[in-house]
């Protein structure tokens, strides 16, 4: 049946500004399938019969690789979706890009070790959990380097980011007593199908990438965050309450807001955090909070960038005043050279957020 015109060219943007500004220099295999999606009318027939929020290129792309493998050219893509449309079509109802990136804690980790210690860590859209393992992971900073842990015989992966001279990097691991996830659909480290679709997420040429996420999955395998079904809106202020009052309080998210649409519920969500009294570090693209990224310096306002600012005021130790910014900075995009004061940049092979 046909669609709404205006819907599928809508569609078709959609692929070419993924393909231009996401894919391109990164993944040379999903810059040439989203350029085929964006000029068939075939798959954008495909794509248009799907609810709006089940459309992206990550979600699409896969479940094709989940079903059918790795499509190597438009051609085998579109060879491929006539012949497993339906299945391909179900994979996409039933799961979400939960991508689970843990390199992102190499971002985390300088405004963490800012913070008193010990720590309890709420991570908001936490998928698995992985990001909630801070202190389990080895970093590569360039000028510094960080262990993980000796206490463990498991093989700790080690996260490369790049950083300016300026960022306050951290020489040691933080120190965490407690830790919990909230996610709409949690993903089980001890299930291999929910690990199993965490790694068709990463991007075909990312193998570094692939690797450490497994070497991720097992250091949580041995022991498992635990990451409760929840709204982020409703269930925020039950988890803080199960927090240790003799730690610091965190409320921590990257890459989650960006999918809640309406500026109402962000608003809503902020002021519940508020409401905990938990340092809140927020790693996000600077238009899911506009006021906040207007405080942070102007080298940290790209709009192709994630700044993370640590908002709020502490529940335990001095009151912070007004929204104040760690100066850092991740970018998930083409790799940079870091400029600027107090800025981390993380590789995009390593932290990709969608």
């Amino acid at each position: 049946m046909a669609r709404n015109v205006n819907e599928v060219v809508s569609i078709a943007r959609r692929y070419e500004r993924f393909a231009a500004t996401e894919a391109h220099g990164i993944s040379s295999v999903y810059e040439a399938l989203a350029l085929t999606v964006a000029d068939s009318a075939e798959m954008l027939e495909f794509l248009a019969a799907l609810p709006c929020e089940r459309q992206q290129p990550n979600l699409f792309f896969a479940a094709i690789r989940k079903v059918a493998g790795t499509p190597h050219d438009g051609n085998a893509l579109e060879v491929a979706v006539r012949a497993h449309s339906d299945r391909i079509k179900e994979v996409m109802l039933l799961r979400t890009t939960q991508t689970n990136e843990p390199a992102r804690c190499a971002v985390l980790l300088p405004a963490l070790a800012r913070l008193r210690q010990p720590l309890a860590l709420i991570e908001v859209g936490a998928s698995a959990g992985l990001c909630l393992l801070p202190d389990r992971y080895g970093y590569d900073y360039g000028r510094c380097q960080i262990d993980g842990p000796s206490s463990t015989s498991l093989p700790c992966p080690a996260f490369p980011c790049i950083a300016s001279d300026g960022t306050p990097l951290p020489r040691v691991l933080p120190l965490v007593k407690w830790r919990c996830g909230l996610d709409l659909n949690p993903l089980d480290v001890a299930c291999a199908t929910d690990m199993a679709w965490l790694e068709t997420l990463v991007w075909p040429g990312q193998e570094q990438r692939a690797k450490r996420l497994r070497e991720a999955i097992v250091v949580a395998q041995a022991d498992p965050p635990k990451v409760y079904r929840g709204d982020l809106l409703s269930g925020l202020p039950n988890i803080a309450r199960l927090a240790p009052k003799d730690a610091q309080l965190v409320v921590f998210h990257t890459a989650v807001l960006g999918y809640v649409a309406s500026k109402s519920d962000r608003d809503a969500f902020a002021s519940t955090v508020r409401q905990t009294g938990a340092v809140w570090i927020s790693n996000e693209a600077p238009d899911v909070f506009p006021e906040f990224a207007q405080s942070a310096p102007p080298h940290l306002q790209a709009p192709d960038t994630s700044c993370l600012p640590s908002m709020g005021s502490l529940s335990r130790g001095p009151p912070r005043t007004g929204n104040q910014s760690t100066g850092l900075r991740a970018s998930f995009r083409k790799p940079m050279s870091a400029s600027g004061p107090g800025c981390v940049k993380t590789r995009p092979s390593q932290a990709r957020s969608e």
